[in-house]
């Protein structure tokens, strides 16, 4: 036998590994780009979008349940003409809403174009619905009952009364709770996102928000249901509050 005609199997497989991990990677890259690609940079003056490397996969197209389609990457979640501006003229100036903060949706407040319509159980049927829509479940009595509570804001006012709760039936999980506010057209029933409340024994706090402010929350068009548009509306009204509620939130920490 020739010297040195023998095949080093570890060193081989160790190549072989090395070339897989580095596939991976490569198209693990290129995947996580299905959604938020091109990213928009402000640098050199105007508007540039930029792909990185590696570039965004080719377009695919996924069934989903109920025959309909979608198609990734897409911009159907995109929302345009958002209003918001620069503070000033140079690259990585900071934006600002250019209205009301928490109806433009930037920010804390930002949310995405979703789909106006309900997310569904595997039966079909709306996830997220009120108890009175939901009979089989119940609150658990050890925790305190939300129902009958009033709400207030960061600065102690009251908000508005909670008249339900909302209950994800997929889940199994408490997500909003239903109150009943005053607004300048009378009284109207907003959703109060649960991480966002601090449900004591005889009092709902809430610090995104001035109890002033629940009357605007926005609201959903059918009684029992919420859709994906609405929900990311009605969060992104909350996390708004955290920066925008007050002007001194908007102000440096020290």
């Amino acid at each position: 036998m020739q010297a040195g005609a023998y095949m080093d199997v570890a060193q081989v497989t160790l190549y072989a590994f090395w070339i897989f991990f580095a596939a991976l990677i490569f198209y693990l890259r290129r995947e996580d780009k299905r959604e938020g690609y091109p990213l928009i940079s402000d640098t050199g003056g105007g508007r540039l979008t930029q792909l990185g490397i590696p570039n965004p996969p080719d377009p695919k197209t996924y069934l989903l349940r109920g025959g309909h389609t979608a198609t990734v990457p897409s911009k159907d979640n995109d929302r345009r003409d958002v209003a918001l501006a620069p503070t000033a003229p140079w690259p990585g100036a900071p934006f600002v809403p250019t209205g009301n903060p928490f109806a433009d949706g930037v920010g804390p407040g930002s949310y995405a174009a979703r789909e106006d319509v309900p997310e569904l159980t595997l039966e079909n049927v709306p996830a997220i619905v009120p108890l009175r829509a939901a009979k089989s479940f119940t609150l658990d009595p050890r925790d305190p009952n939300p129902i009958g509570l009033k709400v207030v804001g960061c600065d102690g006012v009251v908000g508005g009364v909670v008249t339900d709760a909302w209950v994800d039936r997929a889940e199994v999980l408490l997500r909003y709770l239903e109150v009943e506010v005053t607004s300048a057209k009378g009284k109207r029933k907003v959703l109060l996102p649960v991480p966002f409340a601090l449900i004591g024994r005889g009092i709902i706090r809430v610090d995104a928000i001035l109890g002033s402010q629940f009357a605007d929350a926005p609201g959903v068009a059918k009684a029992d249901q919420v859709t994906k548009l609405e929900e990311d509306k009605i969060v992104a009204y909350y996390g708004a509050g955290t920066l925008y509620a007050t002007p001194d939130r908007q102000e440096p920490i020290v």
